[in-house]
């Protein structure tokens, strides 16, 4: 018969364990960078259906913000006060009971959605350098870039007003440039 001794010296004990699996986890969070990714549009959820003006995920004139932000809360939301400029706003602070709009924007650079910190970064620029990049000669030979946005008008906590829109820059960079100079009323 034969007798085998285990070494009950090297059996990792349950908090040593507890302590490994935390640090796994923790170590594949950071390589998988598992915070929460927001989602892009892509070019078809900025058509608006012409008969009932809704967006493709039914929102309309008369809706509530429960409503638009059941359908677009995950997304990168801006939001002007007063006609003043857009800036980015938790959607649990967006004033909806005031005089605003809400912008959904989009960049496509060769038919890809995009995120104006991800051109950034992938361009090694600042965001205030963004127009400049995206209407230069030299980018546009190499880049198709399409610009998406629907803007929602809001008075007393209900829409009135939806556009979808959008703006070629290889037809036109500097259209776009005079545009952005100007301000939106």
């Amino acid at each position: 018969m034969v007798s085998k001794t285990i070494d009950v010296g090297s059996i990792p004990t349950a908090p040593v364990m507890k302590k490994l699996l935390i640090t796994f986890l923790i170590l594949i969070c950071i390589l998988t960078a598992c915070g929460k990714e927001t989602p892009l549009l892509e070019a078809s959820d900025y058509e608006l259906n012409q008969n009932t003006n809704t967006t493709s995920k039914g929102i309309g004139i008369g809706d509530t913000p429960e409503v638009f932000l059941a359908a677009y809360g995950s997304y990168d939301i801006e939001t002007s006060i007063e006609y003043g400029p857009f800036e980015a706003i938790t959607p649990k602070e967006i004033p909806f009971t005031d005089s605003i709009r809400t912008i959904l924007p989009t960049f496509f650079i060769d038919g890809l959605p995009t995120t104006i910190e991800q051109i950034c970064t992938d361009n090694e620029i600042e965001r205030s350098e963004l127009l400049s990049l995206l209407s230069s000669d030299e980018y546009l030979q190499n880049h198709t870039v399409v610009y998406h946005y629907m803007i929602f008008t809001w008075e007393n906590g209900l829409i009135t007003d939806i556009h979808s829109e959008f703006m070629d820059y290889n037809e036109d960079a500097s259209y776009y440039e005079d545009l952005e100079a100007e301000p939106i009323k």
